[in-house]
């Protein structure tokens, strides 16, 4: 699930959420995405090509940490220190503190001995680490976010009720606009966007922003982390290419 307690209410309002039939659409194609991964097993075999650099990966709302399991298995085969968050379910704020202090803390004991994170997350993981590049961009090599709503208004998602019923915040809110623009705002160390137009729950034109890389695919929102061509790009971002 997407969204996070930031949520941008500025310049993109106009942007419509996607359709009702992208929408009905994300179970289905995200069974489909479940049935085909093992039909990559050798598409995502590859070399140990990693330099060896930590990474850490942000499941989305309500997502545990199962869900980056076969992302985090394929980077660790290709020679990275692939994290899991240790922070359990993904329930925002009430997970990684307010300020993201939890989370933050993590991060120092990891940079502590491995040199600076690269974040790695999906939906709500995604703006979560967009806001800690900001907070501690000492502790932050680069940031990968995957259909992660960061750039717009959280009304340009079929979820914005779910939203504000699950967290009790307003996207009216002052608090939470003004994080929204900080999440949103270029960031200081480097980043890619990685969106699908297709994508059944956000508005693909919302998870991407004019200042860091974009790779488009061509995905549900759901079982997004779980697509073979999530891990190629991860890795393609990874090495430089």
């Amino acid at each position: 699930m997407p969204l996070y307690d930031g949520m941008m209410t500025v310049a993109t309002e106009s942007i419509r959420p996607p359709s009702k039939l992208l929408w009905a659409a994300e179970l289905p194609r995200a069974a489909w995405t479940v049935m085909n991964l093992p039909r990559h097993k050798s598409l995502l075999r590859g070399e140990q090509t990693g330099d060896g650099r930590p990474v850490m990966l942000l499941p989305g709302l309500m997502q545990g940490e199962r869900a980056f399991f076969p992302l985090q298995r394929f980077l660790r085969k290709r020679g990275y220190q692939a994290h899991s968050w240790g922070l359990g379910r993904n329930f925002g704020a009430r997970t990684t503190g307010a300020q993201a202090e939890q989370l933050i803390e993590r991060l120092e004991a990891i940079a502590a001995t491995d040199g600076p994170v690269t974040l790695i997350g999906v939906s709500l993981g995604g703006m979560i680490a967009r806001l800690v590049a900001h907070r501690r961009p000492d502790l932050v090599r680069e940031v990968i976010t995957i259909s992660s709503p960061f750039a717009g208004s959280g009304k340009a998602t079929n979820v914005w009720r779910f939203f504000e019923w699950f967290t009790g915040e307003r996207l009216d809110d002052p608090a939470v606009a003004a994080r929204s623009a900080e999440i949103a705002a270029p960031l200081p160390v480097p980043s890619t966007a990685i969106w699908s137009q297709s994508d059944g729950l956000v508005a693909g034109e919302i998870c991407r922003d004019g200042h860091g890389r974009s790779i488009e695919i061509n995905s549900s929102h759901l079982g997004v982390q779980i697509r073979a061509d999530v891990f190629l790009a991860v890795a393609g971002v990874l090495e430089g290419r």
